[in-house]
């Protein structure tokens, strides 16, 4: 998240005022930080897959917890399925609508 606040400075599309306000918000919500990354795992991926570390990252730490892999982006898509993890699904249009109901 941070690195995108600061690209997002960078680019003037974000004040760091607006970082500031926005991490705080952040720290109030009830995120779980993963700090027991299998860091040859995480290499692995990098390397095998052609992803960025962060993006390996991600993918592990799906691998480990078993949970399925939310992005949008095509390349880590590509890799999840490749090594076997569900991708969270988006929902289609009319979805929020239709859990009013």
């Amino acid at each position: 998240m941070r690195n995108i606040l600061v690209v997002y400075e960078r680019r003037r599309r974000i004040a760091e005022s607006d970082t500031a306000a926005f991490l705080m918000h952040l720290s109030r919500l009830r995120i779980q930080v993963d700090r027991l990354p299998d860091e040859s795992a995480v290499l692995r991926l990098a390397r095998n897959r052609r992803l960025s570390v962060y993006d390996a990252a991600y993918l592990e730490l799906a691998q480990r917890e078993g949970l399925p892999l939310a992005t949008l982006d095509a390349d880590l898509q590509k890799a999840a399925t490749g090594e076997g993890v569900a991708l969270l699904s988006r929902p289609g249009p009319g979805a929020a609508d239709a859990r009013h109901d």
